[in-house]
């Protein structure tokens, strides 16, 4: 079969051993090169399983993110970005800090010509909190 795919080399995570980060500082986002740049085009990575901890209470804090972004010369793949936020398990981070967090790691990993990162998080005392991050070159 065909792979339209020449530098699986340069990626450090697809087809290696999965090694989880301990913190987002150890997470490392990889791209490939994007084979379509004749044409703007929408990716979407949805993940409904999200967790981080409260800076304050030290109680997780569970949430449906969605990433989406236009690629440029870069797309994300997507064995890292499941590493990287789930390095966020442990770390004491408010809603509104992680969602511009993951949205600036994606900026400087693929330079996307737009990305957008929508935090919906799970209700806790009474009250559901929904960041949304954007960017636009």
């Amino acid at each position: 079969f065909l792979i339209w795919f020449d530098k699986m080399e340069d990626l450090k995570q697809l087809g290696k051993p999965t090694v989880y980060p301990e913190r987002p500082e150890e997470a490392e986002l990889d791209t490939f090169e994007n084979k379509c740049q004749h044409r703007k085009y929408t990716v979407t990575f949805d993940c409904p399983e999200f967790t981080n901890i409260c800076p304050v209470t030290g109680q997780p804090d569970f949430a449906h993110l969605v990433i989406t972004y236009v690629p440029d010369k870069k797309c994300i793949e997507s064995k890292s970005l499941k590493l990287y936020l789930a390095s966020f398990r442990n770390i004491g981070i408010f809603h509104e800090t992680v969602t511009n967090k993951i949205l600036d790691d994606i900026i400087k990993a693929a330079e996307p010509y737009e990305a957008k990162v929508t935090g919906d998080f799970n209700t806790r005392g009474g009250i559901s909190i929904q960041v949304i991050a954007e960017h636009q070159k």
